[in-house]
């Protein structure tokens, strides 16, 4: 059985508190907080350190902890620092590349390692971030098992 990441956003850490964790994955859909959610198998301190150091140049042991909203024995919630979300609103194309290419080479990490797959990602992760900053919202992970 393995760990469900599910991100998603909220205009602050009182609102993201109360997702709803009585359900399963596949019926939390994404809006319940007027936001389109992302589930991906990705933990979301490696999001952060996949966006700040394959964008921001940032070292891999100065990626930032993550902020934890709630801590409850069946799930948990954390916010990540819009530092993880902002740097990819105003990149292109080969920026994007160049960030996966960079973190597929980064030694001693966790998360995907084909440079494909994690350019996919930082795509998605870009369009999250877009949805995100339009809707005025920060970005949480509700993470439960």
């Amino acid at each position: 059985m393995g760990v469900t990441y599910k991100y998603f956003g909220a205009p602050d850490g009182a609102t993201a508190a109360r997702v709803p964790i009585s359900m399963r994955p596949e019926e939390l859909g994404g809006d319940e907080l007027g936001m389109g959610g992302m589930f991906i198998k990705i933990k979301p301190e490696t999001m952060a350190a996949m966006v700040l150091t394959g964008i921001e140049g940032v070292p891999l042991h100065k990626v930032p902890p993550l902020e934890l909203v709630v801590l409850h024995p069946d799930y948990a919630v954390v916010k990540l620092p819009m530092t993880v979300v902002d740097p990819l609103r105003d990149i292109g194309e080969e920026a994007v590349g160049a960030a996966a290419f960079i973190w597929s080479t980064v030694p001693d990490r966790g998360g995907p390692r084909d440079a494909f797959n994690v350019y996919q990602l930082l795509h998605e992760w870009q369009d999250f971030s877009h949805r995100l900053h339009d809707a005025g919202h920060q970005a949480y992970c509700l993470v439960w098992p």
